[in-house]
C-alpha cells in the first residue's frame, strides 16, 4: 500500500508573490540571506507586507550550508518578534533553515499556528515542497538530513522573476541537482505511479531547456518551466525520498564545502552505474527503470545495458556543455587529502537518511569506490 500527499499549496508565473495578500496573518518573520537584503530583492515581498499593513522582521543571516548555529540564531529572532507567518525568501539555505526554525519555534508556542510561506530564488533544491531539510555540523564537517512531514512548508510561491539574476554556475549547478532528484527519486524503493509522474515530468524540461537556461538567464519563459520543473522533483522525492547520490554528497559538501549540486552531478554517472549494476552481468528491475527513464529522455538501443550507459554519456555530454567539472579535484580539493578522507565520508553517507530507499544496498566499501572514481577516473 502506498500514499501521496501534497499539503503545500503552490503559487506560480508571473507575479506569484501577490499571492501573499490572501494569507491571513498578524505578524511575520522574513528569512533570507544577506544577499537579498543588499540587492533590494526581498523589496518584492516587504512591499506586499506593507501592502497588507502586516509588522515584520527580517532575519538575514543565513550563509550557504546554513548551520545549527545560524538555525538556534533563527530559533531566537523568532522567539523574539513572534510571528504567526515565516517567509522563507531565497536559495536551498534560507529555505531549510525556515523550516527548521519553524519547527524548532513551533514546539515553544503550541497554542499559536505558524504558517510557512517558501519563496524559492534559485531553481534546485525542491525545498519549498518537501518534508527534508539539511543543516550542517562544522564540528565534525558533516550535513544532517533532517525528515519530518511537520517541516513541509503551508504555501510555495514561485516567481521567476526571482531566479534572473542567478549566475550561469548556480544555474547550472541547481539544475543538475533537479535532475539528480527525479531520477533518485524515480529509482527509489519508495516510488509510487504518481512520484514517478512528476518526476518523469520534471526530468524531461531539465533534459530539455537547462542548457538554453544557462546559455540565456533572462529567457523569463523557460526559467518558470525549469523553476516549476524543480518543484515537482521536489514533490517527487519528498514522497519517494533519494538515494546515495545524495548521500554521498551530504558527506563530500560537509567536509570539502563544495556546492550541493556540483557535488551531485559529479557522482551521478557513477551512482547510476553503481544501482544499475553495470559490473555484473545481471540484468535488474534497477536497470529497467533507468533505461525507462533514458527512454523518456529520447535515449535508446539495442539493449537495457546499452541504453543506460547511453544516459550516463547523455549526462556527462550535459555537464561539459555547462562547465561542470568532471572530477573533485578540479575544483581544488587535494587528492591526497581527499583520498585519505574517503573511509570517514564513505560511513557518513551510510548512515545517511536517504540511503535507505536506494535500490541496490551498499555498503561503506561499496560508497569508498564510487568516491574514488571521482578522484582518480571514472567513465
Amino acid at each position: 500500500m502506498s500514499r501521496f500527499k501534497m499539503g503545500t499549496k503552490i503559487y506560480s508565473g508571473n507575479n506569484a508573490t501577490e499571492n501573499l495578500k490572501a494569507v491571513q496573518c498578524q505578524r511575520v518573520l522574513v528569512i533570507c540571506d544577506p544577499f537579498m537584503v543588499q540587492s533590494g530583492m526581498v523589496k518584492n515581498v516587504t512591499a506586499v507586507l506593507d501592502e497588507m499593513k502586516a509588522p515584520y522582521q527580517i532575519f538575514a543571516e543565513i550563509v550557504p550550508d546554513p548551520t545549527i548555529e545560524v538555525v538556534t540564531k533563527g530559533v531566537a529572532y523568532a522567539a523574539h518578534c513572534q510571528p504567526d507567518m515565516i517567509v522563507a525568501l531565497g536559495g536551498g539555505s534560507a529555505l531549510d533553515t525556515a523550516k527548521a526554525v519553524r519547527q524548532i519555534y513551533r514546539q515553544g508556542v503550541e497554542d499559536m499556528a505558524v504558517q510557512l510561506v517558501c519563496i524559492p530564488t534559485t531553481s534546485g533544491t525542491g525545498s519549498e515542497v518537501t518534508s527534508f531539510a539539511v543543516i550542517s555540523d562544522p564540528s565534525v564537517n558533516g550535513k544532517y538530513a533532517l525528515v519530518d512531514d511537520a517541516m513541509i512548508p503551508d504555501i510555495a510561491i514561485l516567481d521567476p522573476v526571482f531566479t534572473l539574476t542567478v549566475p550561469q554556475n548556480v544555474t547550472a549547478d541547481t539544475g543538475i541537482d533537479v535532475l539528480t532528484h527525479t531520477l533518485e527519486a524515480y529509482v527509489s524503493t519508495d516510488a509510487t505511479d504518481f512520484t514517478d509522474a512528476c518526476a518523469e515530468k520534471a526530468m524531461r524540461i531539465i533534459w530539455q531547456d537547462l542548457a538554453k537556461v544557462v546559455a540565456d538567464g533572462e529567457n523569463q519563459l523557460l526559467r518558470e518551466k525549469i523553476h516549476n520543473a524543480s518543484c515537482l522533483a521536489g514533490m517527487a522525492f519528498s514522497e519517494a525520498s533519494l538515494g546515495i547520490c545524495h548521500s554521498l554528497a551530504h558527506a563530500l559538501g560537509g567536509r570539502f564545502h563544495i556546492p550541493h549540486g556540483r557535488a551531485n552531478a559529479i557522482l551521478l554517472p557513477h551512482v547510476i552505474a553503481f544501482n544499475a549494476g553495470l559490473e555484473t552481468s545481471q540484468d535488474t528491475q534497477v536497470l529497467t527503470k533507468y533505461a525507462a527513464a533514458a527512454n523518456i529522455l529520447g535515449l535508446q538501443s539495442m539493449t537495457e545495458r546499452t541504453t543506460v550507459n547511453l544516459l550516463i554519456a547523455g549526462i556527462q555530454k550535459l555537464t561539459r556543455k555547462m562547465n561542470i567539472p568532471k572530477f573533485v579535484t578540479e575544483l581544488g580539493i587535494d587528492e591526497e587529502e581527499f583520498i585519505a578522507a574517503i573511509p570517514e565520508m564513505a560511513a557518513a553517507a551510510l548512515k545517511d537518511k536517504c540511503t535507505v530507499t536506494n535500490p541496490r544496498k551498499a555498503t561503506a566499501e561499496d560508497l569508498a569506490k564510487i568516491y574514488a572514481r571521482i578522484c582518480r577516473g571514472g567513465y
